[in-house]
C-alpha cells in the first residue's frame, strides 16, 4: 500500500505532495514501484495534529481519487469521516482505511455496510490532539486484540462482511514505542486471534526514528531517513502473516518482500484470506 498524503502537515513529506497534480503524479509512481493499492489521505493523524473540516478533506481527496481510479489503480481512502469514505468510494475507491475503526464517525459502519467495499478496522483510543494520553495497557497485545475484536463486531453487526474486514493493530496511535515493539514482536498472535487481514503501518514512524538517533547528539533520525528502517519492519511483518504494509517508499519494500517470500521462512504462518474486492 503506497501512501500518497495529500496534506500540508503531514509528519513525514511536509505537503509534499498536497497539489492535486503532484499528488496523482506520485501515485501513478508509486504504482511503477509495485504498489498493489495507493492509500489517498487528506487529514493528518501526527500527534497533536488538528482536523480540517470536512469540506477541505473532500476537496483535497476527492480529485486525486477519482484521477487515479480513472488511470487503473486500485485506491484506498484514509478518512475517519463517513460522506468522506462514502464520496470516496462513489469517485471510485475500491477500500476504506478508517484509523478510528468506525469510533470517530457514528455514520461510518452503516456506510460501509452499503458501499461493500473492503473496510479497514484500526486500533484507536482518540483523536490526534489527545491520543497518546491514553497510551497505557495492562498488555499491550492483549487489550489491542481485544478492542479490535470489539470493533470487528461492531462492524458485523452493522452488516459489514466479515470478508470484507481488515484489521489494524495501529502502531503510534495510541501508543509509545515499546507498546509498538511489542506488538510487532507478537503480531503472529494478533492475526491468529482476529482472524482478519492485518494491515501494519509502521512507514517512518517516531519509533523508528528514536531507535535510529544519532549517538552522538541523541537526535531522532529524521522521517525522511526511516525507509530502511520501514522495509525491515515490512519484512518481518511479512514473515508473521501480515496481508499487507502501508509504506512511502515502495520499491525498496517491494524489493524486500520479494526477497523474504523467495527465501521462504520456517513454520511462517498462513495468512487468513485477503479481502473480497
Amino acid at each position: 500500500m503506497g501512501i500518497v498524503n495529500v496534506t500540508p502537515d503531514s509528519f513525514s513529506d511536509g505537503g509534499r505532495w498536497f497539489d492535486p497534480d503532484r499528488a496523482v503524479a506520485h501515485g501513478l509512481a508509486l504504482l511503477e514501484e509495485g504498489a498493489d493499492i495507493l492509500d489517498v489521505g487528506g487529514e493528518s493523524t501526527r500527534p497533536g495534529a488538528t482536523r480540517p473540516p470536512v469540506e477541505e478533506e473532500l476537496r483535497r481527496v476527492l480529485p486525486v481519487v477519482r484521477a487515479l481510479a480513472a488511470a487503473g489503480a486500485k485506491v484506498s481512502v484514509d478518512t475517519m469521516r463517513a460522506e468522506v469514505a462514502a464520496r470516496a468510494v462513489e469517485a471510485g475507491a475500491a477500500l476504506v482505511n478508517d484509523v478510528s475503526g468506525g469510533l470517530a464517525d457514528p455514520a461510518m459502519l452503516p456506510i460501509m455496510a452499503r458501499a461493500g467495499t473492503p473496510y479497514v478496522v484500526m486500533h484507536w483510543r482518540g483523536h490526534s490532539a489527545g491520543m497518546q494520553a491514553h497510551a497505557v495497557y495492562d498488555d499491550v497485545v492483549t487489550d489491542v486484540v481485544d478492542e479490535l475484536r470489539t470493533r470487528v463486531e461492531a462492524a458485523v453487526s452493522a452488516g459489514i462482511p466479515p470478508d470484507c474486514l481488515v484489521v489494524d493493530p495501529g502502531l503510534g496511535f495510541a501508543k509509545h514505542a515499546e507498546h509498538n515493539w511489542r506488538l510487532l514482536g507478537r503480531l503472529r498472535e494478533v492475526t491468529a486471534a482476529l482472524g482478519r487481514p492485518v494491515l501494519v503501518g509502521a512507514a517512518r514512524k517516531a519509533f523508528l526514528g528514536h531507535l535510529l538517533r544519532d549517538p552522538e547528539t541523541g537526535r531522532p533520525r529524521p522521517a525522511h531517513l526511516r525507509d530502511a528502517a520501514t522495509a525491515a519492519v515490512s519484512v518481518l511483518a511479512a514473515a508473521q502473516g501480515a496481508w499487507c504494509v502501508r509504506v512511502h517508499d515502495v520499491a525498496s519494500t517491494a524489493d524486500a518482500v520479494r526477497v523474504t517470500a523467495r527465501w521462504g521462512v520456517e513454520n511462517a504462518p498462513t495468512p487468513p484470506p485477503a479481502p473480497r474486492f
